[in-house]
Protein backbone atom coordinates (compact mmCIF):
# COMPACT_ATOMS: atom_id res chain seq x y z
CA UNK A 1 0.00 0.00 0.00
CA UNK A 2 1.45 3.42 -0.96
CA UNK A 3 2.01 5.85 1.56
CA UNK A 4 -0.99 8.35 0.36
CA UNK A 5 -3.01 5.44 0.68
CA UNK A 6 -1.55 4.67 4.31
CA UNK A 7 -2.59 8.83 5.13
CA UNK A 8 -5.96 8.66 3.40
CA UNK A 9 -7.10 5.47 5.61
CA UNK A 10 -5.83 7.57 8.66
CA UNK A 11 -7.56 10.77 8.09
CA UNK A 12 -10.83 8.94 7.21
CA UNK A 13 -10.62 6.98 10.87
CA UNK A 14 -13.28 7.69 13.13
CA UNK A 15 -12.26 10.24 15.84
CA UNK A 16 -13.16 9.62 19.71
CA UNK A 17 -12.61 12.68 21.54
CA UNK A 18 -13.01 11.73 25.19
CA UNK A 19 -12.11 13.27 28.54
CA UNK A 20 -10.89 11.96 32.09
CA UNK A 21 -12.10 13.06 35.51
CA UNK A 22 -11.44 11.96 39.20
CA UNK A 23 -10.52 13.28 42.28
CA UNK A 24 -6.94 13.98 43.55
CA UNK A 25 -5.00 10.48 43.17
CA UNK A 26 -6.86 8.46 42.00
CA UNK A 27 -4.98 7.53 38.86
CA UNK A 28 -5.75 9.61 35.80
CA UNK A 29 -2.98 10.71 34.78
CA UNK A 30 -1.44 6.96 35.76
CA UNK A 31 -4.57 5.28 33.33
CA UNK A 32 -4.04 7.68 30.57
CA UNK A 33 -0.25 7.09 30.57
CA UNK A 34 -0.95 3.11 30.65
CA UNK A 35 -3.56 3.59 27.86
CA UNK A 36 -0.59 5.41 25.70
CA UNK A 37 1.88 2.53 27.25
CA UNK A 38 0.13 -0.96 26.72
CA UNK A 39 -1.33 0.52 23.21
CA UNK A 40 2.37 1.64 22.15
CA UNK A 41 1.12 5.20 21.50
CA UNK A 42 4.33 6.38 22.90
CA UNK A 43 8.10 7.12 21.55
CA UNK A 44 11.15 5.55 22.95
CA UNK A 45 12.74 8.85 24.08
CA UNK A 46 9.46 9.65 25.89
CA UNK A 47 9.50 6.49 27.73
CA UNK A 48 13.36 6.70 28.71
CA UNK A 49 12.89 10.36 29.53
CA UNK A 50 10.18 8.89 32.06
CA UNK A 51 11.89 6.09 33.64
CA UNK A 52 14.63 8.68 34.15
CA UNK A 53 12.57 11.29 36.43
CA UNK A 54 10.72 8.40 37.96
CA UNK A 55 14.42 7.80 39.06
CA UNK A 56 15.06 10.84 40.22
CA UNK A 57 11.40 11.04 42.16
CA UNK A 58 12.90 7.29 44.35
CA UNK A 59 9.58 5.98 42.61
CA UNK A 60 9.46 2.52 42.84
CA UNK A 61 7.52 1.61 39.08
CA UNK A 62 7.81 3.54 36.03
CA UNK A 63 5.43 6.43 36.75
CA UNK A 64 3.13 6.74 33.71
CA UNK A 65 1.45 10.15 35.16
CA UNK A 66 4.76 11.76 33.87
CA UNK A 67 3.60 10.95 30.11
CA UNK A 68 0.51 13.21 30.94
CA UNK A 69 0.95 16.28 33.59
CA UNK A 70 3.24 18.30 31.85
CA UNK A 71 3.50 21.79 33.88
CA UNK A 72 6.56 21.28 36.11
CA UNK A 73 4.06 22.49 38.71
CA UNK A 74 1.80 19.59 38.32
CA UNK A 75 4.51 16.93 38.05
CA UNK A 76 5.82 18.58 41.40
CA UNK A 77 2.44 18.30 43.21
CA UNK A 78 1.58 15.35 41.67
CA UNK A 79 -1.78 16.55 40.47
CA UNK A 80 -2.99 17.96 37.35
CA UNK A 81 -3.93 21.79 36.93
CA UNK A 82 -4.23 22.59 33.49
CA UNK A 83 -6.26 20.42 30.86
CA UNK A 84 -4.33 18.63 28.85
CA UNK A 85 -4.85 17.15 25.21
CA UNK A 86 -3.44 14.22 24.66
CA UNK A 87 -3.35 12.55 21.25
CA UNK A 88 -2.95 8.40 20.05
CA UNK A 89 -4.53 5.90 17.67
CA UNK A 90 -5.02 2.18 17.17
CA UNK A 91 -5.84 0.39 13.75
CA UNK A 92 -9.48 0.84 14.82
CA UNK A 93 -9.96 4.49 15.71
CA UNK A 94 -8.16 7.63 16.42
CA UNK A 95 -8.70 9.46 20.05
CA UNK A 96 -8.14 13.00 21.62
CA UNK A 97 -8.04 12.83 25.62
CA UNK A 98 -8.74 15.90 27.41
CA UNK A 99 -7.29 15.38 30.97
CA UNK A 100 -9.14 17.03 33.17
CA UNK A 101 -8.27 18.36 36.92
CA UNK A 102 -10.07 16.67 39.75
CA UNK A 103 -10.14 19.47 42.21
CA UNK A 104 -13.43 21.45 43.00
CA UNK A 105 -11.15 24.96 42.68
CA UNK A 106 -10.58 23.57 38.83
CA UNK A 107 -14.68 22.79 37.65
CA UNK A 108 -14.08 26.07 34.93
CA UNK A 109 -11.20 23.50 33.18
CA UNK A 110 -13.21 20.73 33.81
CA UNK A 111 -15.99 22.30 32.14
CA UNK A 112 -14.20 23.06 28.98
CA UNK A 113 -12.13 19.99 28.70
CA UNK A 114 -15.50 18.43 28.37
CA UNK A 115 -17.16 20.78 26.64
CA UNK A 116 -16.14 19.06 23.40
CA UNK A 117 -16.25 15.00 24.29
CA UNK A 118 -17.99 12.41 23.11
CA UNK A 119 -17.37 10.31 26.35
CA UNK A 120 -16.35 10.83 29.63
CA UNK A 121 -14.21 8.35 31.67
CA UNK A 122 -15.15 9.28 36.18
CA UNK A 123 -12.42 7.32 37.67
CA UNK A 124 -13.41 6.03 41.06
CA UNK A 125 -11.31 4.70 43.65
CA UNK A 126 -11.92 1.23 44.70
CA UNK A 127 -10.53 2.48 48.51
CA UNK A 128 -13.20 5.45 48.40
CA UNK A 129 -16.05 4.56 46.57
CA UNK A 130 -18.38 7.07 44.98
CA UNK A 131 -17.35 10.34 46.87
CA UNK A 132 -18.53 13.83 46.06
CA UNK A 133 -15.96 14.43 43.77
CA UNK A 134 -17.89 11.42 42.04
CA UNK A 135 -21.20 13.12 42.44
CA UNK A 136 -19.53 16.65 40.55
CA UNK A 137 -18.56 15.09 37.55
CA UNK A 138 -21.16 12.78 36.53
CA UNK A 139 -23.43 16.32 37.57
CA UNK A 140 -20.54 18.02 34.57
CA UNK A 141 -20.97 15.62 32.33
CA UNK A 142 -25.04 15.66 32.30
CA UNK A 143 -24.87 18.96 32.32
CA UNK A 144 -23.07 18.83 29.22
CA UNK A 145 -25.01 16.30 27.36
CA UNK A 146 -22.39 13.32 27.63
CA UNK A 147 -23.78 10.17 26.87
CA UNK A 148 -21.22 7.76 27.00
CA UNK A 149 -19.94 7.19 30.61
CA UNK A 150 -17.40 5.09 31.85
CA UNK A 151 -17.03 4.55 35.28
CA UNK A 152 -13.01 3.00 36.17
CA UNK A 153 -13.38 1.53 39.20
CA UNK A 154 -9.31 1.67 39.89
CA UNK A 155 -7.03 0.33 42.56
CA UNK A 156 -8.84 -2.81 42.68
CA UNK A 157 -5.33 -4.34 43.17
CA UNK A 158 -5.19 -2.18 46.90
CA UNK A 159 -8.56 -3.95 48.22
CA UNK A 160 -7.87 -7.66 46.92
CA UNK A 161 -9.48 -7.86 43.38
CA UNK A 162 -12.74 -8.19 45.60
CA UNK A 163 -16.24 -8.34 43.58
CA UNK A 164 -18.56 -7.47 46.65
CA UNK A 165 -16.19 -3.91 46.61
CA UNK A 166 -16.63 -3.42 42.23
CA UNK A 167 -20.73 -4.13 43.05
CA UNK A 168 -21.17 -1.70 46.00
CA UNK A 169 -19.49 0.66 43.97
CA UNK A 170 -21.48 0.38 40.85
CA UNK A 171 -25.22 0.34 42.92
CA UNK A 172 -24.35 3.76 44.66
CA UNK A 173 -23.34 5.28 41.58
CA UNK A 174 -25.99 4.14 39.62
CA UNK A 175 -28.48 5.22 42.95
CA UNK A 176 -26.72 8.74 42.23
CA UNK A 177 -27.14 8.85 38.30
CA UNK A 178 -31.25 8.12 38.50
CA UNK A 179 -31.01 11.76 39.58
CA UNK A 180 -29.91 13.00 36.73
CA UNK A 181 -31.71 13.07 32.80
CA UNK A 182 -28.76 12.23 30.28
CA UNK A 183 -26.63 9.83 31.79
CA UNK A 184 -27.84 7.14 28.99
CA UNK A 185 -25.09 4.82 28.55
CA UNK A 186 -23.40 3.69 31.72
CA UNK A 187 -20.30 1.59 31.41
CA UNK A 188 -18.27 0.08 34.24
CA UNK A 189 -14.74 -1.33 34.50
CA UNK A 190 -13.05 -2.70 37.51
CA UNK A 191 -9.15 -1.32 36.71
CA UNK A 192 -5.87 -0.97 38.08
CA UNK A 193 -4.14 1.40 36.12
CA UNK A 194 -0.90 1.12 38.01
CA UNK A 195 -0.35 -2.48 37.11
CA UNK A 196 -2.30 -2.53 33.67
CA UNK A 197 -5.81 -5.17 34.74
CA UNK A 198 -8.46 -4.17 32.22
CA UNK A 199 -6.85 -1.16 30.49
CA UNK A 200 -5.39 -2.68 27.80
CA UNK A 201 -5.58 -6.08 28.30
CA UNK A 202 -7.93 -8.58 30.34
CA UNK A 203 -7.21 -8.90 33.85
CA UNK A 204 -6.28 -12.26 35.04
CA UNK A 205 -6.52 -11.25 38.76
CA UNK A 206 -10.54 -10.38 37.81
CA UNK A 207 -12.11 -13.28 36.22
CA UNK A 208 -15.24 -12.85 37.46
CA UNK A 209 -15.54 -9.55 35.32
CA UNK A 210 -16.49 -10.90 31.99
CA UNK A 211 -17.11 -6.88 29.96
CA UNK A 212 -14.86 -5.43 28.31
CA UNK A 213 -11.12 -4.20 28.87
CA UNK A 214 -11.18 0.10 28.71
CA UNK A 215 -9.39 0.48 25.11
CA UNK A 216 -11.52 -1.99 23.91
CA UNK A 217 -14.57 -0.19 24.66
CA UNK A 218 -13.32 3.10 23.53
CA UNK A 219 -12.51 1.40 20.37
CA UNK A 220 -15.95 0.01 19.75
CA UNK A 221 -18.48 2.18 21.36
CA UNK A 222 -21.02 4.15 19.38
CA UNK A 223 -20.09 8.11 18.58
CA UNK A 224 -22.15 9.38 15.86
CA UNK A 225 -25.09 10.75 18.45
CA UNK A 226 -23.46 13.96 19.02
CA UNK A 227 -23.77 15.80 15.75
CA UNK A 228 -27.38 16.93 14.95
CA UNK A 229 -27.85 15.63 11.33
CA UNK A 230 -31.58 16.73 11.45
CA UNK A 231 -31.88 20.32 11.85
CA UNK A 232 -29.81 22.29 8.95
CA UNK A 233 -27.99 25.00 10.59
CA UNK A 234 -25.02 27.00 9.12
CA UNK A 235 -23.44 30.62 11.12
CA UNK A 236 -21.48 32.67 8.18
CA UNK A 237 -18.24 33.30 9.09
CA UNK A 238 -16.85 35.16 5.92
CA UNK A 239 -17.84 36.16 3.33
CA UNK A 240 -15.47 35.69 0.11
CA UNK A 241 -15.36 37.97 -2.66
CA UNK A 242 -12.14 37.11 -4.47
CA UNK A 243 -10.52 40.18 -6.27
CA UNK A 244 -9.26 37.87 -9.10
CA UNK A 245 -10.30 38.08 -13.21
CA UNK A 246 -10.71 34.18 -12.75
CA UNK A 247 -13.41 34.48 -9.87
CA UNK A 248 -14.64 37.90 -10.66
CA UNK A 249 -18.53 37.28 -10.16
CA UNK A 250 -17.66 34.76 -7.17
CA UNK A 251 -19.46 35.30 -3.83
CA UNK A 252 -19.00 32.02 -1.91
CA UNK A 253 -20.38 32.10 2.24
CA UNK A 254 -17.97 30.38 4.97
CA UNK A 255 -18.21 28.59 7.93
CA UNK A 256 -18.69 25.31 9.84
CA UNK A 257 -21.94 23.72 9.37
CA UNK A 258 -23.58 23.01 13.04
CA UNK A 259 -25.61 20.76 12.37
CA UNK A 260 -27.57 19.19 9.65
CA UNK A 261 -27.04 17.72 5.92
CA UNK A 262 -27.08 20.76 2.62
CA UNK A 263 -26.84 19.61 -0.52
CA UNK A 264 -26.88 21.53 -3.66
CA UNK A 265 -30.40 22.66 -4.64
CA UNK A 266 -31.91 22.74 -1.20
CA UNK A 267 -33.39 25.34 -0.61
CA UNK A 268 -32.38 27.82 2.32
CA UNK A 269 -33.90 30.69 4.48
CA UNK A 270 -31.49 33.62 5.91
CA UNK A 271 -31.90 34.54 9.49
CA UNK A 272 -32.55 37.21 10.36
CA UNK A 273 -33.42 38.50 6.71
CA UNK A 274 -35.85 35.88 5.82
CA UNK A 275 -35.05 35.89 2.59
CA UNK A 276 -35.08 32.46 0.95
CA UNK A 277 -32.52 31.25 -1.95
CA UNK A 278 -31.30 27.73 -3.22
CA UNK A 279 -28.14 26.63 -2.60
CA UNK A 280 -25.92 26.90 -6.03
CA UNK A 281 -22.83 24.99 -5.11
CA UNK A 282 -20.73 24.02 -2.39
CA UNK A 283 -17.23 23.91 -2.15
CA UNK A 284 -14.43 22.26 0.14
CA UNK A 285 -10.73 23.32 -0.81
CA UNK A 286 -10.69 22.56 -4.52
CA UNK A 287 -13.69 20.21 -4.68
CA UNK A 288 -17.13 20.83 -5.37
CA UNK A 289 -19.12 18.74 -3.00
CA UNK A 290 -22.63 16.64 -3.81
CA UNK A 291 -23.38 16.85 0.22
CA UNK A 292 -22.34 18.95 3.63
CA UNK A 293 -22.95 18.24 6.99
CA UNK A 294 -21.40 19.05 10.77
CA UNK A 295 -18.81 19.65 11.69
CA UNK A 296 -17.61 20.18 7.84
CA UNK A 297 -16.26 23.68 7.45
CA UNK A 298 -17.15 24.97 3.56
CA UNK A 299 -17.76 27.31 1.01
CA UNK A 300 -21.55 27.83 -0.16
CA UNK A 301 -23.09 30.16 -2.87
CA UNK A 302 -26.57 30.34 -3.52
CA UNK A 303 -28.64 31.49 -6.49
CA UNK A 304 -29.59 34.62 -5.75
CA UNK A 305 -28.11 37.83 -4.68
CA UNK A 306 -28.67 38.36 -1.08
CA UNK A 307 -27.28 40.58 1.27
CA UNK A 308 -25.62 38.08 4.01
CA UNK A 309 -22.86 38.71 6.49
CA UNK A 310 -21.06 37.33 9.23
CA UNK A 311 -23.43 36.46 11.98
CA UNK A 312 -26.13 35.52 9.53
CA UNK A 313 -27.32 31.75 9.33
CA UNK A 314 -28.41 29.73 6.50
CA UNK A 315 -31.02 27.29 7.50
CA UNK A 316 -34.10 25.38 5.97
CA UNK A 317 -37.02 26.93 5.97
CA UNK A 318 -39.35 23.94 6.99
CA UNK A 319 -37.23 23.34 10.22
CA UNK A 320 -35.48 27.13 11.62
CA UNK A 321 -34.41 27.55 15.36
CA UNK A 322 -35.88 29.79 17.66
CA UNK A 323 -35.14 33.59 17.25
CA UNK A 324 -34.94 34.50 21.15
CA UNK A 325 -33.78 38.16 23.14
CA UNK A 326 -34.91 36.43 26.07
CA UNK A 327 -32.75 33.52 27.16
CA UNK A 328 -32.43 31.12 29.67
CA UNK A 329 -28.93 29.69 30.17
CA UNK A 330 -27.22 27.04 32.92
CA UNK A 331 -23.85 29.04 33.13
CA UNK A 332 -20.68 27.89 34.64
CA UNK A 333 -18.52 30.99 36.04
CA UNK A 334 -15.13 31.29 34.61
CA UNK A 335 -13.41 34.56 36.45
CA UNK A 336 -11.51 34.74 39.31
CA UNK A 337 -11.53 38.74 39.22
CA UNK A 338 -15.04 39.51 38.54
CA UNK A 339 -18.24 38.07 39.56
CA UNK A 340 -22.21 38.19 38.70
CA UNK A 341 -24.65 39.55 41.37
CA UNK A 342 -28.17 40.54 39.78
CA UNK A 343 -27.81 41.81 36.63
CA UNK A 344 -24.86 42.82 34.62
CA UNK A 345 -24.06 44.04 31.33
CA UNK A 346 -22.12 41.11 29.01
CA UNK A 347 -21.20 40.71 25.26
CA UNK A 348 -22.84 37.06 24.06
CA UNK A 349 -20.75 35.49 21.36
CA UNK A 350 -23.22 32.61 19.82
CA UNK A 351 -21.47 30.66 17.24
CA UNK A 352 -20.24 33.74 14.63
CA UNK A 353 -22.48 35.99 16.15
CA UNK A 354 -21.55 38.71 18.84
CA UNK A 355 -24.47 40.79 20.73
CA UNK A 356 -24.66 43.38 23.89
CA UNK A 357 -26.61 41.48 26.66
CA UNK A 358 -27.85 42.24 30.09
CA UNK A 359 -27.89 39.11 32.43
CA UNK A 360 -31.31 40.70 33.91
CA UNK A 361 -31.50 37.78 37.00
CA UNK A 362 -29.04 34.87 38.47
CA UNK A 363 -32.27 32.38 39.09
CA UNK A 364 -30.12 29.72 41.54
CA UNK A 365 -27.08 28.44 41.55
CA UNK A 366 -26.39 24.53 42.10
CA UNK A 367 -24.55 22.60 44.99
CA UNK A 368 -22.73 20.27 42.51
CA UNK A 369 -22.31 17.63 45.05
CA UNK A 370 -25.98 17.62 46.49
CA UNK A 371 -27.54 18.78 43.43
CA UNK A 372 -29.46 21.03 45.54
CA UNK A 373 -30.52 24.35 44.85
CA UNK A 374 -29.20 27.07 46.06
CA UNK A 375 -31.48 30.69 45.91
CA UNK A 376 -30.08 32.45 49.09
CA UNK A 377 -26.73 33.22 47.68
CA UNK A 378 -27.11 34.72 44.13
CA UNK A 379 -24.11 35.81 43.34
CA UNK A 380 -21.77 34.02 40.73
CA UNK A 381 -18.08 33.03 41.60
CA UNK A 382 -15.29 31.38 40.24
CA UNK A 383 -16.58 27.97 39.41
CA UNK A 384 -19.85 28.39 40.48
CA UNK A 385 -22.60 26.79 38.30
CA UNK A 386 -26.26 28.95 38.07
CA UNK A 387 -29.20 29.34 36.03
CA UNK A 388 -29.56 32.79 34.84
CA UNK A 389 -31.82 35.29 32.34
CA UNK A 390 -30.62 37.12 29.32
CA UNK A 391 -31.70 39.97 27.56
CA UNK A 392 -29.88 40.50 24.10
CA UNK A 393 -29.99 43.68 22.00
CA UNK A 394 -30.65 41.60 19.01
CA UNK A 395 -32.08 37.83 18.10
CA UNK A 396 -29.83 35.03 18.39
CA UNK A 397 -30.68 32.14 16.31
CA UNK A 398 -30.84 29.17 18.76
CA UNK A 399 -31.69 25.34 19.63
CA UNK A 400 -31.52 24.19 23.41
CA UNK A 401 -28.17 22.54 24.47
CA UNK A 402 -30.02 19.39 24.19
CA UNK A 403 -30.69 19.67 20.94
CA UNK A 404 -27.65 21.04 19.24
CA UNK A 405 -24.43 21.73 21.21
CA UNK A 406 -23.25 24.12 18.81
CA UNK A 407 -26.20 26.13 18.61
CA UNK A 408 -27.69 25.77 22.22
CA UNK A 409 -23.46 26.86 23.72
CA UNK A 410 -23.07 31.00 24.88
CA UNK A 411 -19.96 32.42 26.13
CA UNK A 412 -20.11 35.79 28.28
CA UNK A 413 -17.40 38.37 27.21
CA UNK A 414 -16.54 41.08 30.25
CA UNK A 415 -16.96 44.39 27.37
CA UNK A 416 -14.08 46.18 29.49
CA UNK A 417 -11.35 43.76 29.46
CA UNK A 418 -12.80 41.30 27.09
CA UNK A 419 -12.04 38.37 29.81
CA UNK A 420 -14.29 35.59 29.32
CA UNK A 421 -16.07 35.30 31.89
CA UNK A 422 -18.32 32.14 31.26
CA UNK A 423 -19.66 29.53 29.20
CA UNK A 424 -23.60 28.92 29.43
CA UNK A 425 -26.20 26.01 27.80
CA UNK A 426 -29.47 27.22 26.23
CA UNK A 427 -32.15 25.57 28.04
Amino acid sequence: MSEKENNSGYLDMDLLRFTTAGSVDDGKSTLIGRLLYDSKAIFEDQLEAVEKSSKSRGDENVNLALLTDGLRSEREQGITIDVAYRYFATPKRKFIIADTPGHIQYTRNMVTGASTANLAIILVDARKGVIEQTCRHAFIANLLRIQNIVVCVNKMDLVDWDQEVFDKIVSEFKSFASRLDNLINITFIPASALLGDNIVDKSENMDWYKGPTLLYHLETVYNGSDFNHIDARFPVQWVIRPHSDKYHDFRGFAGRIAGGVFKPGDSVKVLPSGFESKIKSIHLMDEELKEAYSPMSVVMTLEDEIDISRGNMLVKANNPPEMLQDIEAMVCWFSSTKSLSGRGKFIVRHTTNDVQAIVSEVKYKVNINTLHKIDDDLELRLNDIGRISIRTSSPLFVDSYSKNRITGSIILIDPLTNETVAAGMII
